[in-house]
């Protein structure tokens, strides 16, 4: 029967085959490579598989994605992570460097610093970054929220929201925002501490961006606090419990609107430790919730009214 060439290339197995001088370890055959693996015509024996593939990892439908070198893009950074770093001390293997090339090295990344800013808002747009991502670090945020809040950053500024503000207010503030868009329970209180200003200028620098940027801000649950303020108070499991029923009853009923949510969650606990026989005193809850005395009284009194 007549055969005729159907396919216009064969498989990975035919392509490619270079033959080798060195003869087979077994039968001292002919041995063949080709793109996948080295054989021996006459056994079979496979001597080598699974070589290098040099060609292109992308497939047909990734034409737009056929990237192969460099890091990711990062919003974290001023230049979004393309400059270069200049290393200290040591070479790429490691060995220590002379004190003439140590020299060279530090001319060098000095002048490379210099050039990596093209202009004053460059400037400040890496040092307000450099702030978001120290204050994220020390709140132990998620690479998500951090690049939220260096993306919230970067919009004041192209807003012209820095002028006659402080640059370590407005990433405190896009720090603080970025926690509320994801519905974290972080107060204004717990960023500023982490932050190089006072807390109302984080607040009004919060304001802002609210105002002029639109953010999808979330309303924080009371219940959310619960556990962080349970853990710094060291209450037993019981209480945090009891109060997490409280605050979800409080919720049900709709007495949770307009209330600060860290001062209900300590009237809640405050509660909970009454009933359960827990004394914990008014300021020492009120203190860890960032609010005063007179905040958790109140609560505490609607509690009593609506939900005991």
């Amino acid at each position: 029967m007549a055969t005729r060439d159907i396919y216009e290339t064969g498989f990975d197995e035919d392509v490619q085959t270079n033959s080798s001088t060195n003869p087979c370890p077994e039968c001292d055959g002919r041995v063949t490579t080709n793109a996948i693996e080295t054989i021996c015509e006459d056994c079979g024996l496979v001597i080598d598989e699974q070589r290098i593939d040099h060609g292109p990892e992308w497939r047909t439908h990734d034409q737009d994605q056929r990237k192969r070198t460099g890091a990711p893009l990062t919003a974290a950074r001023h230049d979004r992570g393309l400059s270069t770093e200049i290393g200290r001390g040591k070479d790429a293997n490691g060995n220590n460097l002379s004190g003439q090339k140590h020299q060279r090295l530090s001319r060098m990344r000095r002048e490379q610093s210099r050039g990596r800013f093209q202009s004053k808002a460059e400037r400040n747009l890496a040092h307000g970054l450099g702030e978001v991502r120290r204050i994220s670090g020390a709140l132990e945020l998620s690479n998500s929220v951090r690049d939220q809040a260096c993306q919230l950053f970067r919009s004041a500024q192209n807003e012209n929201l820095l002028r006659g503000r402080s640059i370590e207010a407005i990433a405190a503030a896009s720090v603080y925002g970025a926690c509320r868009c994801n519905g974290l329970s972080r107060l204004v209180g717990e960023v500023s501490e982490m932050a190089r200003v006072v807390e109302s200028r984080v607040t009004n620098a919060y304001k802002t961006l609210n105002e002029e940027l639109g953010l999808p801000a979330k309303p924080v649950s009371p219940g959310k606090f619960v556990p962080r303020l349970a853990l710094d108070l060291e209450c037993p499991d019981a209480i945090r419990q009891r109060a997490r029923t409280l605050t979800e009853q409080a919720e049900e009923s709709g007495r949770t609107a307009g209330a600060h949510p860290a001062g209900f969650a300590a009237a809640c606990l405050y509660k909970a430790g009454e009933e359960l026989g827990y004394w914990v005193t008014q300021s020492d809850v009120a203190e860890t919730g960032n609010v005063t005395p007179t905040t958790v009284r109140t609560h505490h009194e609607t509690l009593e009214e609506r939900v005991a």
